[in-house]
């Protein structure tokens, strides 16, 4: 189909589509295009980067016009298997670029999360193909601030929303699980069709292919030099979330097979001896390079993401004990249980896992992102650089560039500390 054709079928401003795809060219270029020795394997991601509203979004109408679910997601709290065990696709929106901050300013507050304000702006500016293609988005009660927007956001988009508990013990599982199983009804009755338990399990297995594959890619970080940049990891990561996963998976493996080759040849993307660091903190979405940037082009390489958009989506796998809907679905809720976000309290786990990475990726220093105005992550900040056995460099920073210059200052005078 026809680019144009196909995004004002989907009823987006074309004119302001058109600048907002200009734009991401030369920041591409700027961020990734310009490294030096990269993988070969990356072409196949450059290429999704390049038609990033294209060929994706193409596929997924035609699955809507298939009669099949098209499912729009904001969290990796929601269990994507069951929208793909329905038939159906999954695609994650978060956004990492603010648009139409004063429209969006004249419903929510000026002091809200860049995450949530830039997913409204996209609407608002209809600039994302991906949310209008979805057939309806599920969001969830992770932070106060998303929750409440979704209440609005509803005016504009129909939107499912999961109740996620805010404490790790027994009741609280009790209740996820319950959750989780609501949550499959609900597809179930969107699509008319019962999900079977072989569904189920064929669609825990796709993910978890995905997953392994991730994790695969992140474990060769350990290396010295590392086989691939942390900007390139970043990247691929973040397209995880709405690539195809069977296509998706496959390309992955062929490019974590070259980089087993280039750790055999002792070929790596720096010199050996470079700064490693490890990012802990808020996901980043694209296009939110700011940071991995300013770290990477100042000397320094990133060898783990302890992040939703990092280990803190592949570190775990459902396990499956047990074939029966029943026990596929408790195997999923405990899954997604087990991820150690920042809304959980006490939230011992993550600083245990922060400390586990550090330490198998031979990592120098930590810098912790947040966003501002995210309240769970800037607070737990403390606790990250209290617990740490390496130097922390906290960032509270937004979508905008204007503080570029400042953040390269500071990540520079770190850089300088661990060397």
């Amino acid at each position: 189909m026809d680019r144009e054709a196909l995004w004002s079928s989907l009823g987006l401003d074309l004119e302001a589509h058109a600048a907002l795809l200009e734009a991401l060219g030369p920041l591409y270029q700027e961020v990734y295009l310009s490294q030096e020795n990269r993988p070969r394997g990356m072409a196949y991601f450059d290429a999704v980067v390049a038609d990033i509203h294209g060929a994706r979004v193409a596929e997924l109408l035609q699955i809507r016009e298939a009669g099949r679910p098209v499912v729009g997601t904001f969290c990796v709290f929601v269990p994507e298997e069951i929208v793909w065990a329905a038939g159906g696709a999954c695609v994650g929106l978060c956004a990492g670029v603010e648009v139409a901050t004063e429209r969006v300013e004249e419903v929510l507050p000026r002091n809200l999360c860049p995450l949530i304000k830039a997913f409204f702006g996209f609407k608002l500016a209809r600039l994302c193909p991906y949310m209008e293609v979805c057939h309806f988005l599920v969001g969830e009660t992770t932070c106060d601030g998303k929750k409440k927007a979704y209440e609005i956001f509803e005016a504009y988009k129909p939107i499912y929303v999961m109740q996620v508990p805010h404490r790790k013990d027994e009741e609280s599982l009790k209740l996820w699980i319950a959750e989780v199983e609501r949550f499959l009804r609900y597809m179930e009755e969107f699509t008319g069709e019962s999900i079977s338990a072989e569904a189920l399990r064929e669609a825990i297995e796709l993910i978890n292919r995905r997953r392994r594959a991730l994790k695969r890619l992140n474990e060769l970080r350990r290396f010295d030099p590392p086989p691939i940049s942390g900007r390139d990891v970043l990247l691929i990561h973040q397209l995880s979330f709405f690539d195809d996963p069977e296509r998706f998976t496959r390309k992955l493996e062929e490019l974590c097979a070259e980089l087993e080759e280039r750790v055999s040849a002792g070929e790596g993307v720096c010199p050996a001896g470079t700064p490693r660091v490890v990012i802990s903190g808020c996901p980043m979405a694209i296009p939110n390079w700011k940071v991995a940037h300013l770290v990477e082009s100042s000397g320094a390489v990133i060898v783990g993401e302890e992040s939703c958009v990092g280990t803190r989506y592949t570190r775990e796998l459902v396990r499956v004990s047990e074939n029966s809907k029943e026990g596929l679905l408790r195997a999923l809720a405990e899954r997604y249980f087990r991820i150690d976000c920042a809304i959980f309290t006490p939230n011992p786990e993550r600083p245990a896992h922060l400390k586990e990475m550090v330490r198998d990726l031979s990592a120098a220093g930590v810098i912790h992102y947040a966003l501002k105005f995210c309240d769970p992550y800037t607070i737990e900040a403390y606790r990250i650089e209290k617990d740490s056995a390496v130097p922390v460099l906290k960032i509270e920073t937004d979508y905008s560039l204007e503080d570029r210059e400042q953040l390269r200052t500071r990540i520079e005078a770190f850089l300088e500390v661990l060397r």
